[in-house]
């Protein structure tokens, strides 16, 4: 069973482009296209999507609101920002929204690819140097309920980049209890996405910012 897409851009000619070049590898799989973010959400909670390539300039819902509503309607769908620039205040907005992953619309068709199988499988991708950016935007930890031993080796093993496979490998556990992990570490945290937990793990020493891949 291929990984599920759900294509959101305001523009056709791109949703069209977007959907050939995903179309040429067998594991993935374009269920829907939306033209704004409020179609985005319906069409999440319709189809179950495993990633959401969201555009953040859009019309009757931004991508940034949309990521916001969809990460915390259907969590299970994982949201790569697509823009067109990479400018500070919309990656802190779509990172703040609960997004996984953050692309330029002009990256080549091979990385976009391995860039949704990556989210799908649970992967946080953060170079070093976006990391640092984003730190600044991410607020001290409060943690009304500590963390246990085992999640935070879960947390540990997702700042290196690890899948929920790889972590579950490592560990010795079932990937059902990873993922079981990443939602109660989210749920103590008090984030969205497996994105902000390792910025917040950075910032409270857990993780040392050097280890990001």
């Amino acid at each position: 069973m291929g990984i599920r897409v759900l294509i959101a851009d305001d523009h056709g000619v791109v949703r069209q482009g977007l959907r050939m070049y995903l179309s040429l590898d067998p594991e993935l799989e374009v269920v829907g296209e939306a033209a704004n973010g409020a179609e985005a959400l319906r069409l999440a909670h319709e189809l179950g999507p495993d990633v959401v390539l969201m555009d953040l300039l859009m019309p009757v819902m931004d991508g940034i609101a949309a990521t916001g509503a969809i990460r915390r309607e259907v969590p299970s769908a994982e949201i790569i920002a697509l823009t067109s620039v990479l400018e500070d205040s919309a990656i802190y907005g779509a990172m703040r929204a609960g997004a996984i992953g953050y692309l330029l619309k002009d990256t080549q068709a091979e990385e976009l690819c391995r860039a949704i199988k990556a989210a799908a499988a649970g992967q946080v991708q953060l170079s070093p140097s976006v990391a640092a950016r984003l730190l600044r935007e991410v607020p001290a930890p409060q943690l009304p309920e500590p963390l246990t031993e085992r999640e935070t080796e879960v947390l540990q093993q997702l700042a290196q980049g690890k899948s929920n496979k790889e972590i579950a490998a490592t560990l010795v556990i079932a990937e059902k209890t990873v993922r079981t992990h990443v939602s109660n570490i989210l749920a103590k945290l008090d984030v969205t996405s497996r994105t902000q937990a390792v910025l917040h793990a950075v910032r409270s020493g857990l993780v040392p910012l050097e280890s990001l891949e």
